[in-house]
């Protein structure tokens, strides 16, 4: 009995010293710029972004606001994992600001957004960040959605169920198409369930779930891409190793009552495009603001 103790005891040490470790490394891979980093990249700028945070049911929503109120607005909806600091460079592109008013958002699992618990239902995550749509679109403004990765099916969900407050989307290096989701399961599972989801970085563990059940949430969403008639930018690089390239001849393929489909597929670029490639995005945003 007191070698049973003694064993369970070590073993309870190692998984609070694993548990604690994992915790450690939860504060430093969130993904999420601290105050001073933020600070530190809008010191020369007269303005800074301002985080606000919205309520819905029991769940509250995370986001970044920066610009003048009079401007069309556009919204960053982040990969995974990520956060709303993923696009904190087009925040201070005096270019932009002088154009749009930019806000991004901390989806549901990751920043600020109840980190590590994640929302696997592409349906409710559009629903928790419909209601930052409706605030800027109420103010008449023109609304412009920007969604890189597994940001791209968030915003195309979005159009999909709210259409009045979308008017033009840009897709970056979406994963939209479930036949081309990887077979991962065999180690996504395991990862899943206690204990060893505990162990893992919060941020990765939101991301973990998502992409999990992400397939099936990409099947249910094929019958509604006719849905979207807005335009719609798709930007796609070709030496992608993290969504297969081919997720941009789906979606030409499946925007057939899109007022336009522009496709920017670039042969040697890779799945880091809002870091490697911002002026696309950029180019994007100013492309639909003439429409």
């Amino acid at each position: 009995m007191y070698r049973i103790r003694k064993i369970t005891f070590r073993i309870l040490i190692i998984y609070g010293i694993i548990l604690g470790f994992s915790q450690f490394l939860s504060s430093c891979l969130s993904f999420r710029m601290s105050e001073s980093e933020i600070q530190k990249e809008f010191f020369t700028l007269a303005e800074r972004p301002h985080e606000h945070q919205i309520a819905i049911g029991n769940r509250s929503i995370n986001y970044a606001e920066i610009g003048n109120d009079s401007l069309p607005v556009v919204v960053f909806v982040h990969g995974s994992p990520g956060s709303w600091s993923a696009f904190v460079d087009f925040m201070k592109d005096t270019t932009l600001l002088k154009q749009v008013k930019m806000v991004s958002v901390d989806r549901l699992g990751f920043g600020r957004s109840h980190l590590g618990k994640a929302e696997i239902s592409l349906e409710q995550q559009a629903r928790y960040l419909m209601p930052i749509l409706k605030k800027y679109k109420q103010q008449g403004q023109k609304l412009i959605v920007v969604g890189h990765s597994l940001g791209g099916p968030v915003i195309a969900r979005l159009a999909m169920d709210y259409p009045t407050l979308v008017d033009a989307l840009v897709i970056v290096a979406g994963s939209i198409a479930p036949q081309l989701e990887p077979n991962e399961r065999w180690f996504r599972l395991p990862l899943h369930f206690w204990p060893i989801r505990w162990l893992i970085p919060a941020s990765f563990r939101a991301s973990n779930t998502e992409i999990l059940y992400l397939k099936p949430e990409l099947e249910k969403m094929l019958p509604l891409w006719k849905n979207i008639h807005q335009p719609v930018i798709v930007i796609q690089g070709q030496k992608d190793n993290l969504v297969d390239p081919l997720n941009a001849d789906f979606a030409q393929k499946m925007l057939v009552n899109s007022q336009e489909v522009k496709m920017v597929i670039v042969p040697d670029m890779n799945h880091f495009v809002p870091w490697e490639h911002p002026e696309l995005i950029k180019n994007a945003i100013l492309q639909v603001l003439k429409k």
